[in-house]
């Protein structure tokens, strides 16, 4: 019983880490990253569509992303979607593709996203010891209604407890490897 809850509580935190990974793809660094469009939605026919299941999205050079339509008309399609987004980006386009040149990043810029990345990995903090009171509190109903002893309890909370030190470990690691990339000039 212990261990489900374990385990439960161990896969929860593991989608919270998988879920900062994601939101920091989305955080733009100096260099050029086709995850970084990869919240965009496109108007597709009255339909709001993912960009990548519209076009190829590619690494043109190290600060140039290039998008290539399935449909050549959807090009003011996929620009106009880019201008809306809060990325701050100004596509250029051709009868063949859109082109996105992504201006270099000032200091303040810098500060600014690795404030923002502390915030996501907050809450990614808080998600992680909200999991760990919910599992805690599991175990306490299981003492309660004497389905497990008190020293079971104990070391149930004890191994809750080091699942969420590394779990917090690993959301502090992901941090710093993405202030550390977007330090990188």
């Amino acid at each position: 019983m212990i261990q489900d809850i374990r385990n439960e509580a161990d896969g929860r935190m593991g989608k919270s880490i998988e879920s900062l990974q994601t939101v920091f793809a989305r955080i733009r660094t100096g260099r050029a990253n086709a995850n970084l469009l990869d919240g965009i939605q496109v108007n597709y026919y009255g339909v709001d569509t993912p960009l990548n299941q519209l076009a190829s999205v590619s690494v043109e050079d190290s600060r140039t992303l290039a998008i290539v339509p399935w449909e050549k008309k959807l090009i003011s399609e996929i620009e106009k979607a880019i201008l809306k987004s809060d990325l701050g980006l100004n596509p250029s386009s051709t009868s063949e593709k859109v082109r996105i040149p992504l201006p270099a990043l000032t200091e303040e810029n810098r500060k600014d996203l690795i404030k923002q990345a502390r915030g996501e990995a907050e809450q990614a903090r808080v998600a992680v010891r909200s999991i760990r009171r919910d599992a805690m509190a599991d175990i306490k109903a299981l003492q309660k209604d004497k389905l497990i002893s008190e020293d079971d309890a104990r070391r149930g909370e004890e191994e809750v407890q080091k699942l969420t030190d590394r779990r917090i470990a690993e959301v502090d690691k992901v941090l710093s490897a993405k202030e550390a990339d977007l330090m990188v000039i």
